[in-house]
């Protein structure tokens, strides 16, 4: 990986004005609202990204780009350099997204009287998953501890797979919650697939995004045997603030589930666009120093939203993610007579996400993007603090 790039000329702590562009997240809402919700980071992508996409453009022709062979060797070297997971180039399929991977994947993979097994509370998407496919939705939900960590009840995983269970669709990281699964914990879900012949597929996306001591493992990458019964999903959008430019692959060796995976897009799920193979390829290459930047500055916002939260508004549970820029805000303490998500929302200009939206077990939760500029971060914060000292007031 390149280092040319000087991390010390990074400013994340520098506000750009997004308004004057057709975002979604600071469009969704009134003007008024402070948006820290959808999973899109308020920081400058890497210059070496913003290079590449200009000398792109430079170019001036923009025609059919086929699947570049270049960006397959950039990415298996990068999962064996960072995951030391050994994988053949063939085994990378590029997609537009990781929503539209998994949902091909229950599409080609699962049968109409067939389930999709996922753990709750979960990404909105992956919530839906089975829908979308037109499957059995087979769900359970993550034990909450007293601590606010999430763990696996394994007896429960086992039961909740039935005979017709065809797929495991995985969050690994897991979105909301924030955990990264230890080496235990995937091997003893892997485990219970291999017994069950229940498919994996996994949405890692917020694979290179963790802290402190916690590992990123690719559930694939534990055993030859697992990896031959597993779809892995990756992307460099959410780590390099890319989401827009629609880049994304699926890590499949076993060449039957390729081959099978492949063939259900049907001409409906494509490829990405040139952009987005220009972006990818630039991020993975001369990247490295810009992210390491980036896990320093959000270790710093993390330590900001806890220590304050835990503070100033100790009504408010939350725990630590171990990976991704996304807070699980436990509210139910506040007895609010709204849920949480409307009363930040309403009285706090402060845009989060509902808890409820992801699932069984996410009611009186919201989810917190921090994601941002330090000072945009403080200042949701105090706006939510002023909020619950008005209402706590009037009382």
């Amino acid at each position: 990986m390149s280092t040319s790039h000087d991390a010390s000329s990074i400013n994340f702590d520098r506000i750009i004005d997004r308004t004057d562009t057709p975002s979604l997240k600071w469009h969704h809402y009134g003007d008024d609202v402070l948006p820290m919700w959808v999973a899109d980071m308020d920081f400058r992508s890497p210059e070496p990204v913003i290079r590449a996409l200009k000398e792109r453009a430079e170019h001036g022709i923009f025609g059919y780009e086929r699947s570049p062979s270049d960006l397959r060797d950039i990415i298996t070297d990068r999962l064996q350099r960072l995951y030391r997971w050994n994988v053949n180039p063939e085994a990378i399929v590029f997609l537009p997204g990781v929503v539209p991977g998994f949902n091909l994947a229950a599409r080609a993979f699962i049968g109409p009287e067939e389930g999709l097994l996922i753990q709750t509370p979960v990404y909105m998407h992956i919530l839906h998953a089975a829908d979308v496919a037109g499957v059995r939705s087979d769900t359970m939900e993550l034990t909450e501890q007293p601590s606010g960590r999430y763990i696996v009840d394994f007896d429960r995983f086992d039961a909740t797979i039935r005979d017709s269970t065809r797929m495991f669709l995985l969050c690994s990281p897991h979105n909301p919650v924030g955990r990264v699964f230890t080496r235990d914990e995937l091997e003893r879900m892997a485990a219970t697939c291999l017994r069950h012949d229940t498919l994996i597929c996994s949405d890692e996306i917020h694979c290179d995004l963790t802290f402190e001591d916690h590992e990123h493992i690719p559930i694939a990458a534990l055993d030859p045997e697992i990896e031959a019964q597993t779809i892995t999903l990756m992307a460099p959008s959410k780590t390099f603030n890319i989401a827009g430019l629609r880049c994304a692959f699926a890590v499949i060796p076993n060449p039957d589930l390729r081959k099978v995976y492949d063939g259900a897009r049907g001409h409906l799920v494509g490829y990405p666009n040139l952009m987005g193979y220009t972006a990818a390829r630039a991020a993975y290459r001369e990247g490295g120093p810009w992210l390491d930047a980036l896990t320093e500055y959000l270790t710093g916002n993390r330590e900001l939203l806890t220590t304050t939260i835990e503070e100033a508004m100790p009504q408010i549970k939350v725990r630590p993610p171990e990976g991704m820029y996304l807070a699980w805000l436990d509210c139910r303490s506040l007895e609010l007579p709204q849920n949480p998500h409307a009363f930040f929302l309403n009285e706090a200009k402060v845009a989060l996400n509902r808890g409820a939206d992801f699932g069984p077990g996410g009611e009186g939760f919201v989810r917190l993007n921090f994601g941002c500029p330090r000072s945009q971060l403080q200042e949701g914060l105090d706006r939510m603090k002023a909020a619950l000292d008005t209402r706590n007031q009037s009382a």
